[in-house]
């Protein structure tokens, strides 16, 4: 049974966009070519070249693999580290329920 997408929100896909152009700066900044880093991250070339423009049918995994290859797994970890908007909602939710 084929897998049914879902076609990303226009901002979304701006975002992934220039998250692969970013992708694609730095490995050409270190001088590593595609198929260097393609094999390192363990996959085709075919896919490295989704993640580098950006195509929401890439894996979480994928791009995992090639963001550690260029050393940015570490940033990675910083996705929603400092969450201020939740930190606001769950203190609302604290000060409403201590009446």
């Amino acid at each position: 049974m084929p897998r049914r997408t879902v076609s990303p929100h226009p901002s979304v896909a701006r975002s992934l966009r220039t998250l692969g152009d970013n992708v694609r700066l730095a490995r050409k900044r270190r001088g590593l070519s595609a198929a260097l880093v393609a094999e390192r991250a363990g996959m085709s070339r075919p896919t490295l070249r989704a993640v580098e423009r950006g195509e929401p049918s890439v894996t979480l995994g994928a791009l995992a693999n090639v963001l550690h290859v260029l050393g940015f797994e570490a940033d990675l970890a910083q996705v929603g580290a400092d969450d201020v908007l939740g930190r606001k909602l769950q203190d609302a939710k604290f000060e409403r329920s201590e009446r």
